[in-house]
């Protein structure tokens, strides 16, 4: 791909104050359609402030920007950014696919103004069948597929993974307990008692056996249950003629429990095998995007999704949008089923084809078991908007009240919220939690490791001063021009006049002095329903107990408990199973678990001599004498 006619960027100015010398509007486009051709590609229009307000791609970049340099026959938002247009860029591409994917690319990274945009884009969770040891674990993963393992999903969400899960331990008595743990088990651990785990650390069930038990579990998770049910009926039926009745229950136990798995997958189509149910929902220029997934003929359940749209913005446009930047990040399906047709349906197959390394089908059904696949997504997508709508209604109010109570300008748009967590100094952790106009905004959250070495123990005011000044510090370093809506109109403090001063301090050495700040402490009891609200340089206040202000205002700092609380666990839950081995360079998990498992401890490895380290599968000569020098050189 190549540039083309890149305008110089204008001289930078305030962000709301457009320099009057720099021309915009559709004369600006016009000037640029000399210099391009037929090709296809992307172009990006850039307001007065060389900031992005919209990307789109073209089969044939010249007649696509010629569209914009008319004067009239817009709607009213393509009409608004043209008139603030003032420079426009251009990448040229190979094909049309290829502009398709990097549009995509740049409107998820650049997030600009005018296009729709999916704003929730997170990775879904899979189950795992790891492959790595004779007895393989069943587990929940999230993220990259580096694990060497079959993977089953995408599931629609974690609560959709553990009950699965939780079924097939049940039915297939798998392990999921990590390999550290399975290695160092001398007895069979709870799940093996109450029939969750055939307690294969221990030996209760041989390796052919178990191995027998993963490939039914596989072929479950693909669809092929109707086969196992029928043998573990028929063993079930050998087993009480044998009068083994204990044997018979158990088998019993397995069936009901993949009965179970069946029922809670809701309604599994007949005609379909894999394919994702995509149904689109607008009023009033709010969109709600409802996915449904599809894999081995069952429903592993849905996710909603709200882009960002438009009053003037059509269905197709919103649906186009919403499948490049989805699969963008995700796997596509061999179909996708739409409630909406795109204007280029064969150009998209195309990008997923691509992407997926086989055909994929774009379907918009007329008839038959699809319509109502689709006409199910569609009924959930038209009462999720509703109830969006009806609580952004209410999080209006609540954003108004707020305002009133702690004397702001406006209704903030973004509200941080700092909570810190430690026992005794240890492990401290703080944590920020967002809330916006339409509730908690979760892929903005962040934690922070306390890494102040001269920090006390247990320093409270230090702790949120260090949270703070690397708060503002990155915030300085990325948005110095506030122009990206990183910057909070609101920060919630929990804790009273002291945290409320340390943070002050924090501002005031970063030059920043002008948002908004309070401290949310508990009463002189402690009672809940009482707390008061420290500003700096006024007397502390309260809100009157049944207040929706202060019921709102609980919640966000409960939010900002919980997140804590949680970064302080998993910390303390990481620092509690890591050992000295962690720390040695060439020892990876096999060959902690190697020595682990020959040793029985890490005590045992430090005290080992060079001899018994080398007699260790997969520890060779180099790095035997390396785990030695470790552990000798540390005294």
């Amino acid at each position: 791909m190549t540039d083309q006619a890149d305008a110089p960027p204008p001289d930078t100015a305030p962000p709301d104050t457009p320099p009057p010398d720099v021309p915009t509007g559709h004369k600006v486009i016009q000037a640029y359609l000399k210099s391009l051709d037929g090709s296809p590609g992307v172009y990006r229009m850039l307001d007065a402030q060389a900031r992005v307000l919209y990307v789109g791609k073209a089969r044939a970049l010249r007649a696509r920007v010629s569209s914009y340099a008319r004067p009239t026959g817009h709607s009213p938002r393509i009409a608004r950014m043209i008139a603030a247009t003032a420079s426009m860029m251009f990448l040229t591409t190979r094909t049309e696919v290829e502009a398709l994917l990097l549009e995509q690319n740049l409107i998820k990274q650049l997030k600009p103004k005018y296009n729709v945009l999916l704003r929730d884009d997170k990775s879904f969770p899979n189950i795992l069948v790891a492959k790595d040891q004779p007895f393989p674990q069943i587990k929940k993963h999230r993220g990259a597929k580096k694990e060497k393992g079959t993977y089953f999903g995408p599931f629609a969400s974690a609560g959709a993974v553990n009950r699965t899960l939780n079924q097939l331990q049940k039915a297939f008595l798998l392990r999921n307990c990590s390999d550290p743990m399975f290695e160092s088990r001398t007895r069979p651990c709870l799940l093996y008692q109450i029939r969750r785990c055939s307690a294969p650390c221990v030996g209760k069930i041989s390796e052919p056996d178990y191995a027998r038990a993963v490939h039914d579990a596989e072929q479950f998770l693909t669809g092929r249950s109707t086969k196992i049910q029928e043998d573990l009926a028929r063993q079930m039926a050998e087993a009480s003629e044998a009068l083994e009745f204990e044997r018979a229950a158990g088998l019993r136990d397995r069936i009901r429990a993949l009965t179970q798995v069946q029922g809670s997958q809701g309604i599994n189509p007949k005609t379909v095998d894999e394919a994702d149910v995509i149904a689109l929902h607008m009023d009033t220029g709010q969109a709600c995007v409802q996915v449904f997934f599809i894999r081995a003929g069952q429903n592993w359940g849905n996710h909603d999704y709200y882009p960002r749209a438009g009053v003037d913005v059509s269905k197709p446009e919103v649906m186009e949008a919403f499948l490049g930047q989805f699969y963008d990040k995700h796997d596509p399906p061999r179909q996708v089923i739409l409630s909406d047709g795109i204007e280029n349906d064969d150009l998209m197959v195309d990008a997923l084809s691509q992407k997926a390394g086989r055909k994929v089908d774009i379907i918009v059904p007329l008839r038959g078991e699809k319509t109502d696949l689709v006409a199910g997504a569609l009924r959930n997508a038209r009462e999720s908007l509703a109830r969006r709508m009806s609580e952004s209604a209410t999080q209006a109010r609540l954003l108004r009240g707020l305002a009133e109570a702690f004397g702001l300008e406006g209704p903030p748009a973004r509200i941080e919220v700092y909570d810190n967590s430690h026992i005794q100094g240890a492990h401290a952790v703080g944590a920020m939690i967002v809330s916006g106009p339409d509730g908690f905004i979760k892929n903005s959250y962040r934690k922070f490791n306390i890494k102040g070495d001269d920090l006390t123990p247990g320093d409270d005011f230090g702790m949120m001063k260090e949270v703070l000044g690397r708060r503002f510090s990155r915030l300085l370093k990325e948005d110095p021009d506030r122009d990206k809506g990183l910057w909070p109109d609101l920060l919630l403090i929990d804790g009273g006049a002291g945290q409320v001063s340390a943070v002050a301090e924090i501002m005031a050495t970063h030059g920043v002095q002008d948002i908004p700040m309070v401290g949310v402490a508990k009463g002189v009891d402690r009672d809940a329903g009482k707390e008061e609200f420290h500003r700096v340089g006024q007397r502390a206040f309260a809100l009157r107990h049944n207040d929706p202000v202060l019921y709102f205002v609980q919640r966000l700092r409960d939010e900002a408990h919980r997140f804590a609380i949680g970064t302080h666990r998993a910390k303390r839950s990481k620092a509690i199973g890591a050992t000295p081995l962690d720390e040695v360079p060439g020892v990876g998990a096999t060959r902690k678990r190697a020595l682990l498992a020959h040793f029985g401890s890490a005590k045992a490895v430090s005290r080992a001599d060079l001899p018994d380290l080398k007699a260790v599968d997969g520890i060779s000569d180099a790095l035997a004498q390396t785990l030695y020098d470790f552990f000798h050189d540390r005294g």
